[in-house]
């Protein structure tokens, strides 16, 4: 999980190091924060659809955002919730005698 930090350099990292069933939760500042308060340092800012393109082929999205937050305070952001699919080999492994569930994963969504 990261939150309002940005480094570039460790999109790939961070995607790495996710097991199979593993999560990537990550929000920051994006394009537009600049209007509203700090960061406002390009660097430091997602470009529209950055996480997404980060994590493109790589995991699968269950969750993605782009926009405006009020609280706690003004701020342009991206929010991504992303996993690492186990491949179909660790698919077939049992756990005791519970055979592993049919059908695609399922993620629980609020709401």
């Amino acid at each position: 999980m990261v939150t309002n930090y940005l480094h570039r350099p460790l999109f790939d990292r961070l995607i790495d190091a996710l097991a199979p069933g593993g999560a990537l939760i990550y929000e920051t500042f994006a394009v537009g924060n600049e209007s509203v308060g700090k960061p406002s340092n390009p660097v430091f800012l997602l470009r529209p659809g950055e996480l997404l393109d980060a994590v493109r082929g790589r995991l699968r999205v269950i969750a993605f955002e782009d926009g405006f937050l009020d609280a706690p305070r003004p701020a342009f952001v991206q929010q991504i919730c992303a996993v690492h699919e186990a491949k179909a080999a660790n698919s077939m492994l049992t756990i005791g005698n519970i055979p592993p569930p049919s059908g695609p994963p399922r993620y629980a969504l609020g709401g």
